[in-house]
Formats: C-alpha cells, sequence, structure tokens
C-alpha cells in the first residue's frame, strides 16, 4: 500500500506544491497591499516594497478616488439628470408635501417666533426703516400734483358710488329710523325753555348788530313789503277818515274833547301873569264853557266835510307816505332812542314768548313730522344724487372731491396727524409682527390650494436645485473633498473597508492561485516525461 503510494507521490507532489505556493504566494501578494504599515529597514537600507502599496501611495489613490468621485461619478450633469427622473421627483413631492403639512398644521404663535433670536433686532430696524419710508412715500405721494389729482378721482368715484345708493339700500327701514331721528331731535330743539332762551339771544344779538351798523328798515325789509305796506296805507286810508269823522259824533269822544278844552282853556289864562284875574273878572267862563257844545257840534261838521274833500285826502295820503318814508329811513338806533328801554326789553321778551309758543304748540310739532314722513316717502327709494344733485352747484360733485382731497391732504400734512398715522403704523406692525398668533395656516387653506401651493414648492425647488447645484458642486470641489477624507482616515480603517467590499474576491483570488500552481505542477510533469 506504501509503495504503490510512493509510486504515485513523484506525480502527486508537484502539482500540490504548485498549488500550495500558488495559493501562499497570492495571499502574500494581497497582504502586501495593506503590510507593513511602516518601512522596513535593515542595517539603514530599506526593504523594498515596505511599506505596503495602498500605504505608500495612499496620497495617489485618494487624489485618483476623489477624480473619479467628482469628475465622474458625481457630476452635476449627473445629478440634473437624477432630478428628472421619476421616481426621484416623485420621492422629493412627497417629501414636500409631507413637510408642508407639517408646517400648516401646526399651531404658530407670532410670526417672530419663525425668525432666529439672533435676527430680531435687525427685523426690529427693518421695520422701523418701513415704516419711515412707507410714510414718507405717503406724505410725498399726497403733496405731489399726480397725487392729489389720484386722490380727487378716487374721492369723486367713491362719490359717485356713494350718491347712487338709495336710503333703504344703506339702512334697514330708512323711514322708521329718519322718522324717529327726526321726532327726537325736534323735541329736543323745541324744548320750550330752551328754545325761549335761544330766541332770547338770537333777537338780542340781531337788535344789537342793527343798532351797531346803523340800519335802518328800510335795509332790513323787502322793497316790495315797503311799496305792499305804503299801497295798503293808501287804500285804507278812506275807511280810517270816515272812522276818525265817526268818532267826531261818539258822546263820550265829544266829551273827552270839551274836558281837553276846557283844560286847555284854563292852562292858558293861569299862563298869562298878571291877567288872569282880569280876564276872569271881565268873561263868565261858566258861559264860554256852555256854549262849547255848540262850537264842537259846528267844528265837527266842518271837519267831516273838510276830510271828505278829495284834495285833503290826497294831502294827507303823501304826508302820511312821506312821514312812513322818513321813519323807515332813519337808523334803527335813531328810532329806539325815543323808546324806553324797559319798554324794548318788554317787547322783545313777548316776541319772544310768543314765538316760542307757535314753534313749540302741536300744530308746528305735527307739521314738521309731517314734512319729515312725506319727505322721506319721497326720496327713500331714489338714489340720493336725485335730491343731492339739485344742491349742488355746476360740476359740483368735482367741487366737492376737490374739498375732500384738498381736506385730506391739509391733515395729513399736520405734524400732529402723521405722528398719529406713524403711531398707528407702529401698533399695527408690532401687532402682526410680534403679539398676534397665526395659529393653523391650513384653517386658511382650502384642500385645493394646499395642493396647489405643495406643487408649486415642488417645481420651484427642483427649479432652484437645477439652477444652482452645477455651481455649487463646483464650488464644493469634491474631489478635494474626497481626497482630504481619504487622507484622514486611518489606514486600517481603509484596509477594513476595502476588505469588507473585496474579501470575497480576494478569497477567490487565492483559489485561483492555487489552481494555477497545480496546472504549472502538472506541466512541469509533462514536459519532465518528455
Amino acid at each position: 500500500m506504501l509503495s504503490q503510494f510512493d509510486s504515485y507521490l513523484p506525480w502527486l507532489l508537484p502539482p500540490l506544491l504548485g498549488a500550495i505556493i500558488g495559493y501562499v504566494t497570492n495571499y502574500i501578494a494581497i497582504r502586501m497591499l495593506f503590510r507593513p504599515l511602516r518601512p522596513w529597514r535593515i542595517c539603514g537600507l530599506r526593504v523594498p516594497l515596505t511599506p505596503g502599496i495602498i500605504p505608500s501611495q495612499r496620497h495617489k489613490l485618494a487624489r485618483k478616488m476623489g477624480e473619479m468621485v467628482g469628475d465622474h461619478l458625481l457630476t452635476s450633469d449627473d445629478i440634473a439628470d437624477t432630478l428628472d427622473k421619476e421616481g426621484f421627483r416623485k420621492k422629493l413631492l412627497s417629501a414636500v408635501e409631507e413637510k408642508l403639512d407639517q408646517f400648516i398644521c401646526r399651531d404658530l404663535s407670532a410670526p417672530i417666533s419663525l425668525l432666529p433670536s439672533q435676527f430680531h433686532d435687525r427685523l426690529a430696524d427693518i421695520l422701523e426703516t418701513v415704516r419711515w419710508k412707507l410714510l414718507r412715500a405717503l406724505t410725498r405721494q399726497l403733496e405731489s400734483e399726480q397725487g392729489r389729482q389720484q386722490l380727487t378721482r378716487f374721492c369723486q368715484e367713491y362719490l359717485d358710488v356713494l350718491l347712487s345708493y338709495r336710503l333703504k339700500d344703506l339702512m334697514d327701514h330708512p323711514s322708521q329710523t329718519i322718522q324717529g331721528f327726526a321726532g327726537k331731535k325736534i323735541e329736543h330743539w323745541l324744548d320750550k325753555e330752551q328754545l325761549e332762551g335761544w330766541l332770547d339771544r338770537f333777537i338780542d344779538q340781531r337788535l344789537q348788530q342793527l343798532i351797531d351798523n346803523q340800519q335802518c328798515l328800510n335795509d332790513l325789509l323787502p322793497g316790495e313789503l315797503v311799496d305792499g305796506v305804503l299801497e295798503l296805507v293808501e287804500q285804507e286810508l278812506p275807511a280810517i277818515i270816515e272812522q276818525l269823522s265817526a268818532m267826531l259824533d261818539d258822546p263820550e269822544v265829544r266829551e273827552q274833547l270839551q274836558d281837553k278844552i276846557r283844560d286847555a282853556i284854563a292852562n292858558l289864562i293861569d299862563s298869562i301873569d298878571g291877567l288872569s284875574a282880569l280876564i276872569g273878572a271881565l268873561f263868565d267862563m261858566e258861559k264860554i264853557y256852555a256854549k262849547l257844545p255848540g262850537f264842537m257840534d259846528k267844528a265837527a261838521v266842518e271837519l267831516k266835510e273838510w276830510l271828505a274833500s278829495e284834495s285833503v285826502r290826497q294831502q294827507i295820503s303823501s304826508k302820511l307816505r312821506d312821514q312812513l318814508n322818513e321813519w323807515l329811513n332813519q337808523p334803527l338806533s335813531r328810532l329806539l332812542e325815543k323808546v324806553p328801554y324797559e319798554r324794548v326789553v318788554r317787547i322783545r321778551g313777548q316776541v319772544s314768548h310768543r314765538v316760542c309758543d307757535w314753534l313749540t304748540g302741536d300744530t308746528v310739532r305735527h307739521q314738521l313730522l309731517n314734512a319729515v314722513e312725506k319727505g322721506v316717502e319721497t326720496i327713500e327709494g331714489r338714489p340720493l344724487s336725485d335730491w343731492i344733485d339739485p344742491l349742488l352747484p355746476e360740476q359740483g360733485r368735482e367741487k366737492v372731491a376737490g374739498l375732500i382731497s384738498t381736506a385730506i391732504v391739509d391733515q395729513l400734512s399736520r405734524e400732529s396727524v402723521q405722528h398719529s398715522v406713524e403711531g398707528f403704523l407702529k401698533n399695527r406692525m408690532t401687532y402682526f409682527i410680534y403679539q398676534r398668533p397665526l395659529g393653523q395656516l391650513s384653517r386658511y387653506l382650502p384642500s385645493d390650494g394646499r395642493e396647489e401651493l405643495a406643487v408649486g414648492l415642488f417645481d420651484q425647488l427642483v427649479v432652484l436645485l437645477k439652477k444652482e447645484i452645477p455651481p455649487l458642486v463646483e464650488t464644493l470641489n469634491i474631489c478635494q473633498i474626497v481626497e482630504d477624507k481619504v487622507n484622514s482616515l486611518d489606514i486600517l480603517k481603509v484596509e477594513g473597508l476595502l476588505m469588507g467590499i473585496m474579501k470575497e474576491q480576494f478569497k477567490y483570488i487565492n483559489l485561483f492561485g492555487a489552481l494555477l500552481g497545480m496546472l504549472i505542477g502538472l506541466l512541469n510533469l509533462v514536459l519532465l516525461q518528455m
């Protein structure tokens, strides 16, 4: 048995040794890629192939790996192509939708909370600048001619819209509302005590104004009224004369006239110093007084005939007209000089009291309320322009709009108003930026709006990536990043990484070396036998 094995040994040993040599050679060659880590020296001379290939050429390897990744594996074109792939776009859109849903469903506090704290002071400065520039721009715009024209057009357009409305478009039940308001105002205005005081003050002020201005009644009264009064006096003059003539036949009037004549004669005699006694002795005064009735009858007849003549009537009418004209042309102050002050006060009080009684009466109140009711019924169904335009002058709307715009500009130009506007802007900005919570933004977005927003953000993100990634890749210098990273790794870690990837391949290389050595051993046997 042993002799038989010995006979086969020359044939088995060369292939077996070749296989062992091939396997060990490949194993050592692979190990020499990483080992030794440092150069070996013998008597100061460096042993060849030390350190290993990878430790000795790691910097070159790192540079080549960087070039391979940066120039061939991770280029801007490859990234752009990846952005256009359907699978990536779906994943990116899904990520955008997820992040958007998370954001809009959060209970957000004030907008300032979304900004990092280190930017709060900068934001405050920006808001201050924006507020100042906004106020300045508003002031400049309003003060410019173009701004005034725009404001005037805006006011006119708004005025046109407003005047196109009807009362019932602006309020519910306008008739009842206006009548109720007018009734309260009328009751307030017609308060007797308050109204009488106002009339007293008005009459005093008006009377004092007339006196100070030296105006006459002819200046105060309309000319037609003065002419009408004079014509009325002329028309009534015959009746007045007839009444005067009739008074002369009245026994009571005659008795009063006789008493006046007796008193006049007695006063005349008494006024003659030293002769009153002589006259009393020469004349019997009782007889004279007894003849007075007959004298009165005769004088009354002659007076009636005289008054009945046309010439006398014309003279009286002319004198009366002249006297009235003279009286009307006299300043009111001169006329009142002849009237006692107490009487003027009494007349004023009587006029005020009578006017007040008339105004506060039920008749006037009912008339005013009826007038308001009829007026409201007339205008409530018509546009406001139908009863406001007739009250305006020609091109009234344009003038009103111009006045409104001018008033607005004048008010906004005042320093106090500008401070108020600036304070208002500051308060509003502070409230909306620092105080008002945003809440959940999803409450303000409909479902379709949310989808449109997600798609819009996705499209903008893709455009941004396509635009910014190529220069970003160049700026990052991926080749250098990979090279620096590889150089910074420990050589054992690099060995572990490569071995983790190529361990299986290295095993087959070793086996292939063993197979190749065995084939070489067999080939040697064949050659030796030949």
